[in-house]
């Protein structure tokens, strides 16, 4: 009888060891899990992991539109199946590194088989000497080609000056090719007559710091944004098409609709997927500007049925180019 006791002893306990082992298990799997599903709790790293299709991944152009240049490569002896491909060939000559020269930055491609004939696959790599005044030939619906713009490391950023500090922006010409092209006229005609911020809403209770969803809050208002237009007197805006659209992070800088009106975010709008067209994302130590604007003096109004706060005194903006330099 006590061989029995003592023998089933140390087998209790033992039980009682791995019912208590397997219960810490589920709790230790039960917090992984409801930390990762959680609204706003995972802080997003990258487009890729929203979209599938990130920065990285984009490589378009602008259709019927030819674009000048010395060449660097021939497109009578280099053809490709695509305007993708020859885009990434545009990259592959730039330099992955810290430093060194972008040998292209603009490529042309004859895509249409009818219209392109014997040139039909032709890509052509060009080196412009000036990236932000491409030698532009011809556009319209007779161009048989389509033609895209790289750039560099350090290259492509252009400032939104206002009063309250400069706002750097590195433009996306690679994923919203079409929206690019009017940045680039607003930057010849050498002013932004016109431009200005008019809409400011700062995080409140919805998003923390970060710019992550707050769990069990709305979603606005308010929407975390500073939102105005690119309209500037003198020069011709065309309605832009959708083209990049990923889910809408903390700096994204996209259109509304078909511009000219734009915002900025401010957070982290995981329900602004596949929406709005992203062409530039603002350099994260001048997001602090974007939350000085999002903390001026603002109104309440309703557009549409929807409750938003307006600024009461209207913040104009310049654009300009800039490049940062290489460390």
């Amino acid at each position: 009888m006590s061989r029995k006791q003592n023998g089933s002893g140390p087998t209790k306990w033992a039980s009682m060891a791995l019912l208590i082992m397997g219960l810490v298990s589920c709790i230790v799997v039960y917090a992984f899990i409801s930390a990762a599903l959680t609204p706003g709790a995972a802080k997003i790293e990258s487009l890729e992991e929203e979209t599938g299709e990130g920065i990285e991944g984009c490589c378009r152009g602008v259709e019927n539109l030819e674009l000048w240049g010395p060449a660097v490569n021939w497109g009578a002896d280099f053809k490709l199946n695509s305007s993708a491909e020859c885009c990434r060939a545009c990259r592959a000559m730039c330099s992955s590194g810290e430093s060194g020269p972008c040998l292209c930055d603009t490529w042309v491609f004859c895509g249409h088989r009818e219209a392109c004939g014997s040139k039909f696959g032709e890509c052509w790599l060009k080196k412009q000497q000036d990236t932000f005044r491409p030698d532009r030939q011809e556009a319209g619906n007779k161009i048989m080609w389509t033609s895209g713009i790289i750039f560099g490391r350090g290259k492509g950023i252009v400032a939104l000056e206002t009063e309250h500090g400069t706002i750097r922006v590195k433009l996306l010409p690679e994923c919203s090719p079409r929206s690019i092209m009017y940045i680039l006229e607003l930057l010849s005609s050498r002013h932004c007559a016109g431009c200005r911020f008019y809409r400011a809403e700062g995080r409140g209770e919805v998003w923390d710091s970060h710019g992550n969803h707050i769990k069990d809050a709305s979603f606005g208002p308010p929407y975390a944004l500073v939102q105005g237009t690119l309209e500037a007197q003198g020069v011709a805006f065309n309605d832009i098409p959708d083209e990049f659209c990923p889910t809408i992070t903390r700096g994204s800088v996209a259109w509304i609709e078909s511009g000219p009106e734009f915002f900025i975010s401010l957070s982290n709008h995981r329900e602004w997927t596949n929406t709005y067209t992203v062409f530039g994302s603002v350099v994260a130590e001048d997001m602090e500007i974007v939350e000085r604007i999002a903390q001026l003096p603002t109104k309440p109004d309703v557009w549409n049925g929807v409750s938003v706060s307006v600024l009461e005194k209207h913040v104009p903006l310049k654009v300009r180019r800039i490049e940062i330099a290489r460390s």
